[in-house]
């Protein structure tokens, strides 16, 4: 779909409606409807969203939903899962989904089966965890891998991090995984500190072997272990390969048997299920990270079969669209009340803002409304401690995606009951808000003075009608991190649709990595070209400084 979505019928008919119900209270929609907490909610492969505490009424669904079926949701799902080139000015697929569908399920692809060339790369996989987990490969000198160390950036470091990170509970093999991404030289040296290049492996994840910070950390890497072995033999036994580029991974020094491949049909923020995945899948094993792609299917054929009034990622999406285009909310504030998903928000942040964040459509005009809401977050309680007053009573209205486990892997006494009330508590004090009389009489209530309370009440008022999703899965298992990961995939792609967007593409990246590579030259002592008078003062000023440094003033 190309037309401006801003001139459907339903997108005026969100707008009246909007005016309607702009000023509803929540606490008096609750009030009013009693089984608004059933009517508002959705359970899907494992999850359960309660979406109650919205400021909807059930017209409000069913006119986003117009919106949905205008702008072709369910037809442009159906083209991506198909295999369709939705990936416009990458003329590209977008098959992610099928790197966890099972391998019986046929995916043709100009004219040949992908699948069968997924699930060999998936057996490499296995075989080399198992391999390393059971100490059968070794390092060039015969000692036994202890540490794997991932290098990339972007979606080949971000998903494979967050998903380490979120499992650390399930992790089985007695490797220790570690992620390098920076190209700040003190991101390596850091890692490097406490290993010993004898038990190292480097996973080199990059699908054009050329990206700059991975490619400085590779051969920064690489010339760890040629100071310590004194052979470039040793590069073939410590260092793997996850690229498209054979040939640059083989002049680097990397056998062909130690590499593993990428498609062109699987973005990069959408690649934590492939190879990219693997240093997630050496932590947690072959086993666990089966579990993990068939949590993300699971979720996919929720997303593909349910109709769009149960569909779960539809569902989030619409109201993303309803707060960010009708209510003008700029952001959207991601909360897991879970320390292993510490790093949730910040994977989700390139997922969306990288996806979304476009200002053309997918003919290359300019959009009619705003896209792509600026994602934040932290982990909850500390949240609590930082930034959740300006959520209860600052200026702007900032919508909440709330995530919680009913069980902890690891409970301590009475901790884990303290943490989910915390997350139930702080939904309903941002639903529900406190009055000022409410507030003078709790004062009352505690023996405050009057001349006290008078001063005080104001600065202890709560709006409220803050709105929020709660998501709740049982624990934070392989297959529930999957699920979790694919509901937000698939809500990216659902706004993207309504926007007119494609969602598959990054130029935005390009035009900075350019200019990067110009300053490098001047910085490194090469001729300077016109720039504006900031950057070419900078230019100079770094210049001078190293020198006078180099020279020991």
């Amino acid at each position: 779909m190309n037309h401006d979505i801003t001139t459907s019928a339903p997108w005026r008919a969100l707008s009246s409606h909007h005016a309607q119900v702009a000023t509803l209270h929540m606490r008096e929609l609750f009030r009013n409807s009693p089984e608004r907490a059933i009517a508002f909610s959705l359970e899907a492969a494992g999850l359960f969203l309660d979406y109650s505490k919205n400021r909807i009424v059930p017209e409000t669904m069913q006119r986003l939903l117009d919106l949905a079926r205008t702008a072709d949701v369910e037809g442009q799902r159906d083209a991506m899962l198909a295999g369709a080139i939705i990936n416009n000015t990458e003329r590209r697929a977008v098959l992610h989904t099928a790197l966890r569908r099972p391998a019986s399920q046929a995916l043709v692809l100009d004219g040949t089966n992908i699948m069968p060339g997924i699930a060999e790369v998936q057996r490499r996989m296995r075989g080399l965890v198992d391999a390393l987990a059971g100490g059968h490969w070794r390092g060039y000198s015969g000692q036994r891998i202890t540490d794997v160390v991932n290098i990339g950036i972007g979606g080949s470091h971000l998903g494979p991090c967050m998903a380490t990170d979120a499992l650390r509970a399930h992790h089985r093999t007695g490797l220790r995984v570690h992620y390098v991404s920076n190209v700040d030289p003190g991101d390596l040296s850091h890692t490097l500190a406490t290993l010993h290049p004898e038990s190292t492996l480097f996973i080199v994840v990059s699908k054009t072997f050329t990206t700059q910070e991975t490619s400085a950390n590779a051969q920064a890497a690489r010339n760890w272990l040629l100071q310590s072995f004194g052979d470039g033999r040793a590069v073939a036994s410590h260092m793997i390969a996850v690229t498209s580029n054979v040939e640059a991974a083989q002049r680097f020094g990397i056998e062909p048997a130690n590499t593993f491949e990428m498609w062109e049909w699987v973005g990069g923020r959408y690649s934590l299920w492939s190879a990219v995945g693997l240093s997630t899948a050496c932590a947690v094993g072959g086993d666990a990270f089966a579990e993990m792609l068939a949590g993300a299917y699971a979720m996919d054929s929720h997303f593909q079969q349910a109709p769009l009034e149960m569909n779960m990622p539809v569902a989030l999406a619409l109201l993303g669209v309803w707060y960010h285009n009708f209510f003008g909310a700029e952001s959207l504030c991601v909360v897991p009340y879970d320390e292993s998903l510490r790093h949730f928000p910040a994977y989700l942040q390139q997922l969306d803002m990288e996806s979304n964040g476009k200002r053309v459509d997918r003919a290359g005009r300019p959009v009619q409304t705003s896209t792509g809401p600026v994602l934040w977050g932290g982990t909850g309680t500390n949240s609590q401690h930082a930034f959740f007053q300006l959520l209860h009573q600052g200026g702007r209205l900032v919508p909440l995606d709330l995530l919680v486990g009913l069980r902890n892997p690891r409970p301590i006494a009475d901790q884990h009951d303290i943490l989910v009330a915390n997350c139930i508590a702080q939904a309903e004090a941002l639903m529900r808000g406190r009055t000022l009389d409410e507030t003078r009489r709790e004062m009352r209530s505690s023996g405050v003075e009057e001349g006290r309370i008078e001063q005080l009440a104001p600065h202890r008022v709560f709006p409220g009608n803050r709105p929020s999703n709660l998501i709740v899965y049982p624990e934070l298992t392989p297959r529930v991190l999957g699920a979790l990961i694919a509901l937000y995939e698939h809500k990216v792609f659902v706004q993207g649709a309504i926007w007119g967007l494609n969602s598959f593409d990054q130029w935005g990246v390009e035009l900075g990595k350019q200019l990067a590579g110009t300053v490098l030259r001047e910085l490194q002592g090469g001729a300077q070209v016109e720039h504006d008078a900031s950057t070419a003062a900078l230019v100079a000023l770094y210049r001078s400084r190293r020198e006078a440094g180099d020279a020991g003033d």
